[in-house]
């Protein structure tokens, strides 16, 4: 189960791929999460990267939580294409982030 709302995970790919933003932000944005969201959002990082299967999710965050040796802001941010990575975790699972970027930016 996904321990993140997809609407979160879609305002950290934004916040990865806005220039303007500063890192500092996205770190701090990131480092506010909850243990379950954190480890919700490096499993949907390794399912992007295909390290695990989408049906394996739950597994994917079990070893997200257990494995967690670094701050998760640290360890996402400096992984090449994390944004991409989410993105395609995120579709993976049947969740079509176009929607909910659609749904982001009409706030």
């Amino acid at each position: 189960m996904l321990e993140i709302s997809p609407r979160k995970v879609v305002q950290v790919i934004f916040y990865a791929r806005e220039k303007r933003m500063a890192e500092a932000e996205l770190r701090a944005f990131i480092g506010a999460m909850n243990e379950d969201e954190k480890a919700s959002l490096v499993a949907l990082t390794w399912i992007g990267r295909e390290t695990f299967d989408p049906e394996d999710l739950a597994e994917a965050v079990e070893t997200a939580k257990a494995e967690a040796t670094t701050p998760t802001e640290d360890y996402l941010v400096n992984m090449p294409l994390f944004a991409d990575y989410l993105e395609a975790g995120l579709d993976a699972l049947g969740i079509n982030p176009t929607d909910l970027e659609e749904e982001f930016f009409d706030r």
